[in-house]
């Protein structure tokens, strides 16, 4: 894990301070972990299993969970 988040993150780009290196971290952690495929949910990513959930039981969220994905709101 050190090793990926060095290669995208610190190797990659030139940061002025600490702040901007650990802001950067954050939402670089932050998507790995969303798009992470897990064994223990049978190999889907976090967000894939709560839509396959949302589309067996709706009634079980109170929000479109589809609607909650991150990137451009096109």
């Amino acid at each position: 894990m050190n090793r990926t988040i060095n290669e995208a993150t610190v190797k990659r780009f030139h940061y002025d301070g600490h702040e901007q290196l650990r802001a950067h971290l954050e939402s670089y952690v932050a998507a790995y972990n969303f798009a992470r495929r897990l064994k223990t949910l049978k190999g889907l990513s976090p967000y894939e299993f709560i839509c396959k959930r949302w589309t067996i039981e709706p009634e079980r969220f109170i929000i479109n969970p589809i609607h909650q994905m991150p990137g451009l709101n096109t």
